[in-house]
Order: C-alpha cells, then sequence, then structure tokens
C-alpha cells in the first residue's frame, strides 16, 4: 500500500459510512474521538451519517481542529484531508440540535432509525462498501414508533433476511494470535430454554457460520479458520456423567463438519477452551449460550470488542458498547470499540472485494 498515489490508495480503500446511533447518547464524542486518532483513516474512507449540528458541538467541546464537510449523497465520496469529517444528515431525519444529551427522546429514536435506514440504502445500492454503527437506545427506539427493538431486526428486515446471527470479535492487537470470534449457538434465550433450542440443525448452522465468517478475517485466505465447539456441561460431561448432550449433539455436529472439510474440534469444556483460544490455538469458539461465550471476550477486551452482524447481503459491524447516557457530556468516551468495528469491516469488505463475493 505505501506504493501506491494518494489517488489510488483512496480508490483502493473500502468506504464505509459511521452511523451516528442515538444522538444524545456517546456517538458523536466517540466519532470525534476515532478522528482524532487518525487510525479510521488509514484504514478506509469514513463518512458519517448524523447529525451535523451534534458533531459541531463535539469538535467543539473537544478543542480539536476539525473541519465538517457536509455532503448531499454518497454517489461520489471525495477524497478527505485527515482534519475533515464528511457527514451526510438524511433528510428524513428530525432535527435534533435542540435535545438534551443523556435523555431518551423519541426524535432521537426517530434520527437513529433514519441515519441506519439511509446507510442500508446506501450498502444495497454499493455506494459504500459496509456500515458501521455507533450504539442506539431501545426505548428511544419504541418511543418513536420502530416496531424492531435495534440494529439487527431493522437490518434483516431492510436487508429481507429471515435470519441472521451475530459475531463478537476482538481484532489481532488484543490476542496473541490472528484475533479471535465467538458464535454463539443459542444467544437472548433463558438457560432454561437453552438445552431444547440446541438442536443438530443449529449447530450445523452455528458451525457454518463461524467458519464463513471468520474467513475474511484471518490472514491467509488459504488457511481454513479452526473453530472450535465449547462443551454445554462442566467439564465437557464427563462421559456422560454430567450431561450427555456433548455425546449425542455437540461431538456429532463436529464429525459433520469435518466430514464437509471444515477444521473443526470438540467439544472442550468452556473453563478451559478459551486459554487455549486467545493462547492462539483457535480462531473461532462456537459458544453454547449467550454468557459462555460474552464474558471471556468482553473480560479480554470489552474496549475494542466489535459485533459482527452476520447472514446480511451487507457488512455491518458495530460497536460493543451502547448510548452510555450515563458517561454522556464527560469527556471520557472511548474510540477504541468503533477503531475495532472499522477495522473489521474494511477487512471484510476488502477480502469480498478480492474474491468478487457478496457479504
Amino acid at each position: 500500500m505505501q506504493n501506491l498515489d494518494k489517488d489510488k490508495l483512496h480508490k483502493a480503500l473500502p468506504r464505509i459510512a459511521i452511523t451516528m446511533g442515538d444522538p444524545a447518547g456517546i456517538g458523536p464524542e466517540v466519532i470525534v474521538k476515532g478522528w482524532l486518532r487518525g487510525y479510521l483513516h488509514s484504514i478506509c474512507v469514513p463518512v458519517v451519517v448524523g447529525s451535523i449540528e451534534l458533531l459541531k458541538k463535539a469538535v467543539l467541546e473537544s478543542g480539536a481542529d476539525l473541519k465538517l464537510i457536509s455532503l448531499k449523497s454518497l454517489e461520489r465520496i471525495p477524497e478527505f484531508e485527515n482534519d475533515q469529517i464528511g457527514v451526510i444528515e438524511p433528510l428524513k431525519a428530525p432535527d435534533v440540535a435542540s435535545i438534551v444529551p443523556g435523555k431518551i427522546d423519541a426524535r432521537c429514536g426517530m434520527a437513529a432509525y433514519e441515519y441506519l435506514n439511509f446507510a442500508i440504502d446506501a450498502a444495497l445500492s454499493t455506494q459504500i462498501d459496509a456500515i458501521v454503527t455507533l450504539g442506539l437506545h431501545k426505548e428511544s427506539l419504541s418511543r418513536a414508533g420502530v416496531a424492531e427493538p435495534g440494529h439487527t431486526e431493522i437490518l434483516a428486515r431492510r436487508c429481507g433476511v429471515p435470519d441472521v446471527a451475530m459475531m463478537l470479535y476482538l481484532p489481532p492487537e488484543h490476542v496473541r494470535h490472528k484475533g479471535l470470534g465467538v458464535v454463539h449457538a443459542t444467544l437472548h434465550n433463558s438457560l432454561r430454554k437453552v438445552f431444547d433450542l440446541l438442536t443438530p440443525e443449529r449447530l450445523d448452522a452455528s458451525i457454518r457460520l463461524a467458519h464463513d465468517v471468520m474467513k475474511p478475517l484471518i490472514a491467509d485466505d488459504q488457511i481454513q479458520p479452526r473453530v472450535a465447539l465449547a462443551a454445554l456441561n462442566p467439564h465437557a460431561g464427563e462421559g456422560g456423567l454430567f450431561g450427555d448432550e456433548e455425546i449425542r449433539l455437540i461431538a456429532p455436529a463436529v464429525a459433520r463438519a469435518q466430514l464437509s472439510g471444515m477444521d473443526a474440534s470438540g467439544p472442550f469444556s468452556a473453563d478451559t477452551l478459551f486459554g487455549q483460544a486467545l493462547g492462539g490455538q483457535y480462531d473461532v469458539v462456537v459458544a453454547m449460550y449467550h454468557d459462555q461465550g460474552h464474558v471471556a471476550l468482553k473480560t479480554l477486551g470489552f474496549d475494542r470488542a466489535v459485533n459482527i452482524t452476520c447472514g446480511l447481503p451487507i457488512v455491518r459491524t458495530s460497536v460493543a458498547h451502547g448510548t452510555a447516557f450515563d458517561i454522556v457530556g464527560q469527556g471520557v468516551a472511548r474510540p477504541e470499540s468503533l477503531e475495532s468495528a472499522t477495522y473489521a469491516a474494511a477487512k471484510i469488505a476488502l477480502w469480498h472485494r478480492r474474491n468478487h463475493t457478496g457479504p
């Protein structure tokens, strides 16, 4: 990349729309801090979809010398300098200049909804290569009359996809190998329901998803991602003494994945598996339930964790934090998760471009 001239470099980098999320949250502050660190421009052509007025306030509060460049569309994104923030405010989005930071507001919910819709349309029409989303507030969204509870459900409906899943991911700088992903066989379900939800079909789909999503994120296209399945029961069931799900369900799913050509192994006891994965033995773990996967990765690097939505016809990643109403205006919000989410989005988008495939 160092040998490319500036114009060629600009054309080579993926175009990524960063949606502000709920305008009353830490989104504006995180965006400004992300721009000041300079990393975003090194990996993509970033453009903000959000409130111009609130970005102006965030720039003033930071004391930074950043210039806002208002855009009319994303059909042709100009080449920005590092001290310029290209921003587009959708015409359908309500005016949120007078909102109270850190407060639930229907206007903010509708604004976040319209920012996302605008970015989705741009991605579906290939004006941009990926979307990175900052947090929205579910109650503000509900007060705005939006039926879906969050980003993922809106994306699925707008993209016409009945089923999507999420991978939690940490980029390479926080682990001693190529990065680590976690896909959950079950996610937002009570523990009582997990045993009934773990079917052969669900496990097969989770392994395939882990393999396919991790493929663009590992460094070598010729290497298969190493997929490890966590056990459901303590000590992987101890041969059936503590439960037989490992014998009946998980081990057969691993065998089927191996027969299909995937590098899959397990089931492994979760209390040792994540230590081995973080040490570089595996690229992605299939966790059996929400906390089994989330606790491990968020303990390691909450500030840099990334959510990747799987199963969409477009590339979408998200910061792992929410609106953080409790710290709005204090100047303590951190941009690392935004950088990680942008890194993952850029890498996935470039892999699909190189291989002439869709996500």
